[in-house]
């Protein structure tokens, strides 16, 4: 099976009923299940007639609107593999992914063209055509005319970058299977039902959106109710005129929600909504608790990574605890153990280990960084490092997540590796040495925060804008401390547990 096999069902079940919503500027474009897939059908006719087929990566830089979503099933039925691009990333970020990845095709929008002309010739020499989205209608022809190769379940439908703690950017295989693991066992777990319609706000170039959202909507035959981003005003009217059952988001978008839905008088149309979800990065109890108070809701916190889809989830029904993940979803299997490996008991901390279909093939051309980032047991199953750590509570088997291992900051739902910006950072006139960590935020969750051994004086204004050239503005330190010299050990490694906090 396939993830179009997946679809085909909703598609044949409730061809006139609407999949897709979009609204931007008070106008609606509105695709049934039968339109949508036809659209995609008549576009991988094109775009087949143009020589792409399986295996074939294209890059997606463009927003949330139609075109990305006709456009993914088209690049999918193909057996072809999408890579999306984060809208936040620079020509540094950008450059790297394309090189790493080599798509033939770039599909983007007339808004973003300036950012990619910043690209070199060098960073664009796999690219055979630049696809706007606005001109995608005219590629479509008959799809009578396809021809599309098989496509099975241990076939690549993404590649999904995600950093390491070298800063390095690594692409993660998403197959069709791992990708069907995680629905099926969310369609499950949320009682996902045909009557559903989800408002998604959240970005399609990123997993939360794309996959949680999404994907989850089309095989449950629900609705999706498309916007371009996050606007806590509209978002708080439009669940409060009860046009939505589903709300997902990352705690950044709650914690605005609550501010935005203290000033309403009128709540009364929440009750309609049947599910609010979080993830992405922690949700702070005090978060839950003020949207408790004002909605009657308790958000339901869930657990995943773009290497494995979703691994744990609070329940359905059942009780939400603050501050926890959950148990694993269907499929999924859990292990807390020690530097050793070793299984811990129940209560203890430990280096957090999940295995299953969800679970991801490995890195894009990088085998030892896959070999070490799995573990095997005595009976050959292959267990993923999440670099999470840990502790599963004795009575709920409810499991909290401690931090990690690794030294990534979680900022508002996004990565962001300190060595990646620590390598700009020193490249800037006058900064000597550069260390980055994540620091306590109230609305991004952490924030990094640059330590710095530099020349005097500093331009600190030049900095920022320096830094905002070269990388997602997510990434750029909101606070920058300038130090005689940064903590060291015997070896000269930085002691990052020994900066200012």
């Amino acid at each position: 099976m396939n993830l179009l096999d997946l679809f085909a069902i909703s598609r044949r079940r409730t061809p006139d009923k609407a999949a897709l919503r979009f609204r931007e500027n008070q106008e609606e474009t509105i695709l049934s299940y039968d339109r949508l897939f036809s659209a995609a059908d008549s576009l991988a006719a094109g775009l087949a007639a143009q020589g792409l087929g399986k295996g074939d990566r294209v890059a997606f830089f463009l927003g949330n609107r139609p075109e990305f979503v006709v456009a993914y099933l088209a690049v999918i039925r193909l057996g072809a593999v999408m890579v999306p691009i984060n809208l936040a990333y620079r020509r540094r970020e950008i450059a790297h992914m394309l090189q790493d990845a080599e798509p033939r095709l770039l599909i983007t929008e007339r808004s973003l063209l300036s950012l990619l002309d910043e690209l070199e010739e060098g960073d664009r020499r796999s690219l055979e055509r630049v696809i706007l989205a606005e001109e995608l209608e005219g590629l479509r022809v008959d799809p009578a005319r396809l021809s599309p190769p098989v496509v099975g379940g241990s076939d690549a439908a993404m590649l999904l970058y995600t950093s390491g703690t070298t800063g390095r950017s690594k692409g993660a295989v998403i197959t069709h299977d791992n990708i069907l693991a995680t629905v099926t066992g969310l369609l499950a777990a949320w009682a996902w039902e045909p009557a559903d319609a989800l408002l998604l706000t959240l970005p399609l170039f990123h997993t939360h959106g794309l996959v949680v959202g999404l994907h989850c909507a089309l095989a449950a035959g629900a609705t999706v109710l498309l916007r371009r981003r996050f606007d806590a005003g509209e978002v708080a009217t439009g669940l409060i005129q009860g046009e939505s059952t589903l709300f997902f988001g990352v705690p950044t978008m709650y914690v605005r929600l609550v501010e935005e839905l203290k000033r309403r008088d009128d709540r009364a149309g929440l009750a309609r909504l049947r599910l609010f979800c979080s993830g992405s990065a922690p949700l702070a109890p005090e978060t839950f608790a003020a949207f408790r108070e004002l909605t009657g809701h308790d958000i339901l916190e869930r657990y995943g990574m773009t290497e494995t889809g979703m691994n744990l989830s609070n329940p359905y029904a059942g009780p939400r605890l603050p501050g926890t993940v959950g148990t694993p979803l269907p499929g999924v299997s859990t292990r807390i153990v020690d530097r050793e490996d070793r299984d811990l008991v129940p209560g203890a901390e430990g280096d957090l280990l999940v295995a299953g279909s969800n679970v991801f093939a490995g890195y894009w051309r990088a085998p030892e960084k896959t070999a070490e980032s799995f573990v095997h047991d005595d009976l050959g199953r292959r267990w993923f490092r999440t670099g999470d750590l840990a502790r599963e509570d004795p009575a709920t088997g409810y499991v909290t997540l401690l931090g990690r291992s690794r030294e990534l900051i979680l900022s508002g739902g996004f990565n962001v590796y300190p060595r990646e910006v620590e390598e700009v950072l020193a490249t800037f006139p006058g900064v000597r040495e550069a260390a980055v960590a994540g620091r306590p935020h109230p609305e991004w969750g952490e924030v990094p925060v640059a330590f710095l051994v530099a020349d005097p004086p500093l331009d600190e204004a030049a900095l920022i804008n320096f830094c905002k050239s070269q990388m997602a503005g997510f990434k750029v330190p909101r606070r920058f401390e300038l130090l005689e010299a940064l903590p060291r050990n015997a070896l000269g490694k930085v002691q990052k547990h020994l900066l200012p906090g």
